[in-house]
C-alpha cells in the first residue's frame, strides 16, 4: 500500500532538481514499449509484471482492466522514485493473442542474487546463466529481461537478460572508498564485488579513472561502475615521480 501512495504523490508532485543529477549523462526521457500482465490493483493505481506502476488515467479505451489482463505499455522511469511508470496502457484483447508463445521484454530491478539465481521479486527470478556474458549483475541493477509466455498465462520463462542502460565517462575522480565499496565523482557507486579492474590495480581516493557504468539504484546513486581503468591521458597539474611509481595526478571533477 505504501508503494502505491508513493506513486500517487509522485504523479502529482513530480520534481526534477538538476543539481541532484549534476555529473550524470543528461537527455530526453527514454521510453520503451513492452507487453506484460496486470498483476495487482489498489484504488486507481496498479502494477504490471510486478515492476511497472500505472494510473487508470493512462489506460486507453473503455474496457475495464483486471488482474491477469495482457496489456501493451509505454514505459518511462520516474526520476523521483527511480521506479518505472506507464504513461500509456493499451489492453490486448484475449482473442488477439498469438497461437504460440511470444517473446516480450520485462524491465525490472534486481532485488537479490542467491548463488546462481537472480531475483527481481519473489515471483520473478531466473538463472544467472542467461545474463549477458560481458556483464556481472549486482543488486539494484536495472535489467531488460526477454521472456516468453503463453497468452492469458502470467507465468513467464526468462530467455535472456541485459542491463537497461549503460554509459561511459573519462578522467573522473574517485571521491571515496570504504571497505569494498566506493564512489566516483560523488555520483557513481562501485563495489569490488562486481567491477572489472586491470590486473594489479586497486582503486584509491583521488585516482583519476575512466569508467563504464550501468543504470542501477544504490541509496542516492543511480549509476554503478562495472569497469574502472586508470586514466592514461595526463591531466593539468600531473607530476611524474621519476619512474619510482605511477604518476601523481591532480584530481578534478569535469562535467560528465
Amino acid at each position: 500500500m505504501l508503494r502505491f501512495l508513493r506513486l500517487a504523490l509522485a504523479l502529482f508532485w513530480r520534481t526534477a532538481d538538476p543539481a541532484e543529477r549534476q555529473g550524470l549523462p543528461q537527455g530526453e526521457p527514454q521510453l520503451k514499449t513492452v507487453q506484460g500482465v496486470v498483476t495487482s490493483f489498489c484504488g486507481d493505481y496498479g502494477v504490471i509484471d510486478e515492476s511497472i506502476y500505472f494510473s487508470c488515467d493512462a489506460v486507453t479505451g473503455n474496457a475495464p482492466l483486471k488482474v491477469g489482463q495482457r496489456v501493451n505499455v509505454v514505459v518511462e522511469e520516474d526520476e523521483t522514485l527511480h521506479e518505472l511508470r506507464a504513461i500509456q496502457v493499451d489492453i490486448v484483447p484475449y482473442d488477439a493473442g498469438p497461437s504460440e508463445a511470444e517473446t516480450k521484454i520485462l524491465i525490472g530491478c534486481i532485488e537479490s542474487i542467491s548463488e546462481d539465481t537472480v531475483y527481481i521479486s519473489e515471483d520473478i527470478y531466473f538463472s544467472l546463466d542467461i545474463v549477458s556474458e560481458d556483464f556481472v549483475p549486482y543488486k539494484g541493477d536495472w535489467l531488460d529481461i526477454e521472456y516468453s509466455s503463453e497468452p492469458g498465462v502470467s507465468n513467464i520463462e526468462a530467455i535472456s537478460a541485459k542491463h537497461t542502460r549503460w554509459d561511459h565517462v573519462e578522467e573522473v575522480c574517485i571521491t571515496s572508498v570504504r571497505g569494498r565499496n566506493g564512489v566516483i565523482h560523488n555520483t557513481i557507486f562501485f563495489t569490488l564485488d562486481s567491477v572489472k579492474l586491470p590486473h594489479g590495480y586497486q582503486p584509491r581516493v583521488f585516482d583519476t579513472v575512466d569508467v563504464v557504468m550501468v543504470e542501477s539504484t544504490h541509496f542516492c546513486y543511480t549509476w554503478r561502475a562495472v569497469s574502472i581503468t586508470p586514466a592514461q591521458k595526463s591531466s593539468p597539474g600531473s607530476q611524474d615521480d621519476g619512474g619510482r611509481g605511477r604518476p601523481k595526478r591532480k584530481c578534478y571533477s569535469p562535467t560528465i
